[in-house]
C-alpha cells in the first residue's frame, strides 16, 4: 500500500483483556509449565500457531486435560458448570476471563431467575456469550440484530415473565446496540438494561467509523473467527469499500490507487507485529 496514504487507528491492536489472556499463557510456558486452553487463547490463527509451537494445547472440556497440565481460561469466560467441572476434577485452573465479561457473568447472575427473561444481544454461538448464558439463573434469549429481538420480545411477552434484563456482549455493534434497546423499552414495561459493551470496543468502533468517513477505503486487520474484528468491517462498510485480512500477505495491491487514502484498523486479538506488516 506504499502507493496510498495510510492512516493508522489509535486503538489498533490488543486490548487489556486479550494481551493479559496471552501474557498468562506465555508466563505459564517460561516458568517450564505444560499448558492446555479451554478453547483457542484468543481469535488470531499466528498467536495460536506461535504457542502451539511452544507446547500449548487446545481442549474442548476440562475432561481432556492431560495429568500435570495447568488449564487456562480464555477471555472470553466460561458457564458456571464448566467452573464446577473443573474444581470436581482438582485441575490447576488460571482464569483468564476479560474483567468487562466476568461483571457480564455477575449481573445475569444477581439479576436472572425464574421469572426473568434474560435477552443477550451479541451472537449465538459464540463463546462468549456461550458462556454468559451459563452463569443464568433462569431463561436466556440471544438475539443479533433488531428483526431478531422482535421475535425474542414475542416469545417473552407470550410466557409467565414478570421481568426482564438486557446485556450484550462486550463486542456488539455499539449502534445496533441503541437501536435495540431503543424497542425494547417500548416492549418491555419491567425492563433493566446494562450496558456491557466494553469501553475499548465502543472506542474501536467510533474510531473506525470516523476513519471510514474521512478515508477512500478501509482495511480492517484480525482472525476471521474474531466478533470484534468482524464489528469492525461492519460499522465501516456504509462509508466505503472495507477489506478484512489476516495478514499483510492477503493484501491485494490493485484494491488501492495512488494517492487515495487508506485508513488502517484492527481487531483486539491482532498483534502489534502483524498490523506494522501492513503498510509495507
Amino acid at each position: 500500500m506504499k502507493a496510498a496514504n495510510i492512516r493508522l487507528a489509535k486503538t489498533a491492536g490488543f486490548c487489556f483483556g486479550v494481551n493479559k489472556a496471552v501474557n498468562m499463557v506465555r508466563d505459564l510456558l517460561d516458568e517450564g509449565r505444560q499448558v492446555c486452553t479451554l478453547g483457542p487463547i484468543i481469535h488470531n490463527p499466528q498467536v495460536v500457531e506461535e504457542l502451539t509451537e511452544r507446547g500449548v494445547r487446545i481442549v474442548e472440556v476440562p475432561e481432556e486435560v492431560p495429568a500435570g497440565c495447568v488449564l487456562v481460561i480464555r477471555s472470553h469466560g466460561v458457564a458456571k458448570s464448566v467452573y464446577g467441572e473443573i474444581e470436581e476434577r482438582g485441575l490447576r485452573c488460571v482464569d483468564a476471563t476479560c474483567p468487562f465479561v466476568a461483571k457480564i457473568h455477575r449481573i445475569v447472575a444477581a439479576n436472572s431467575g425464574e421469572k426473568t427473561a434474560v435477552l443477550i444481544a451479541g451472537d449465538p454461538g459464540h463463546p462468549e456469550v456461550l458462556g454468559i448464558r451459563g452463569h443464568c439463573a433462569g431463561t436466556s434469549f440471544v438475539f443479533r440484530n433488531r428483526e431478531e429481538l422482535a421475535q425474542q420480545l414475542k416469545i417473552i411477552q407470550s410466557g409467565d415473565f414478570a421481568s426482564c434484563i438486557m446485556v450484550s456482549q462486550t463486542t456488539f455493534h455499539t449502534l445496533e446496540w441503541e437501536k435495540c434497546t431503543e424497542i425494547a423499552k417500548k416492549s418491555c414495561t419491567n425492563l433493566q438494561i446494562f450496558d456491557t459493551i466494553c469501553n475499548a470496543t465502543a472506542n474501536r468502533q467510533q474510531e473506525a467509523i470516523h476513519l471510514a468517513q474521512q478515508c477512500h477505503k478501509m482495511v480492517i486487520v484480525g482472525g476471521r473467527e474474531s466478533s470484534n474484528t468482524a464489528k469492525l468491517r461492519d460499522v465501516c462498510a456504509p462509508y466505503g469499500p472495507a477489506y478484512l485480512v489476516e495478514d499483510a500477505l492477503e493484501i491485494q495491491r490493485d484494491w488501492f490507487c495512488a494517492g487515495e487514502t487508506v485508513g488502517l484498523t484492527a481487531g483486539a486479538s491482532t498483534p502489534a507485529e502483524i498490523i506494522k506488516e501492513v503498510p509495507h
